[in-house]
């Protein structure tokens, strides 16, 4: 059985706070953004589906970690979506049980975590690759950055969109704008947040994120993971 390959030793701070601005999964990355969008329409929906996900990335981070040196690269990812299903049903009947309101409220998309992009590429690019601890702050972070981007482009949205903040009244019907509570709303509201981030991210040196590879944050880690599969191609040559 193949051992995965170690990351260079990075700071736990750093590993922490990167997903908050440098890496945020929605604002930076550009990951899960249908299921970003379909439950930010309101703050409850945005807090349960960010809560579901912190736990999710944090317990599956864990156990790839232990793990990682005991899964042959060649089943690595069905091997991490097993891992992600397990504790997405765990997820799912801890809502059903106790928060049966929020389970109905985020639908479809509670289930479809399994395959969020960011838990997937979390434990690809990061916990397969180092220790449990540290894993752990990653998927924490992580969970933390997705959450904050959540939350905030629901806070935008159900204000101006619906004039409530977790159901509470707070500016007159007569004076909301209903587009927010559409896709268009929320398409628009992320692209501002976006700028935001971008904005902070270069104060701190980083590249400004844009379509091609050379602006993404996880660049570094596609380069080194072709290189990877190239090696590993001429070896079964070999």
């Amino acid at each position: 059985m193949a051992k995965a390959d170690k990351a260079p030793e990075v700071n736990a701070r750093q590993v922490f706070t990167k997903g908050l601005i440098n890496e945020n999964p929605i604002f930076r990355l550009v990951l899960g953004l249908c299921s970003s969008l379909a439950v930010s329409s309101s703050l409850i929906g945005a807090l349960g589906m960010g809560v579901s996900v912190i736990f999710v990335l944090l317990l599956s981070n864990i156990v790839i970690s232990l793990l990682r040196n005991f899964i042959p690269n060649t089943v690595r990812i069905p091997a991490y979506i097993t891992v992600i299903a397990g504790f997405v049903s765990i997820v799912q009947m801890l809502l059903q049980a106790f928060a049966n309101p929020i389970y109905e409220l985020l639908g479809i998309y509670l289930p479809l975590i399994v395959v969020n992009c960011i838990i997937l590429g979390r434990a690809e690019a990061f916990a397969s690759k180092n220790t449990v601890g540290m894993a752990a702050l990653d998927g924490l972070g992580m969970g933390v950055g997705y959450t904050i981007a959540l939350l905030s482009i629901a806070f935008v949205r159900e204000l101006l969109g619906a004039g409530t903040l977790f159901g509470f009244t707070i500016i007159p019907e007569a004076y909301t704008i209903k587009l927010f509570t559409m896709p268009t709303g929320g398409f628009l509201v992320v692209g501002f947040f976006m700028a935001v981030w971008n904005h902070l991210a270069e104060k701190k040196g980083k590249p400004r994120a844009g379509e091609d590879c050379n602006g993404c944050p996880m660049a570094g880690h596609c380069v080194s993971e072709f290189v990877r599969s190239q090696k590993e191609v001429e070896e079964d040559k070999a």
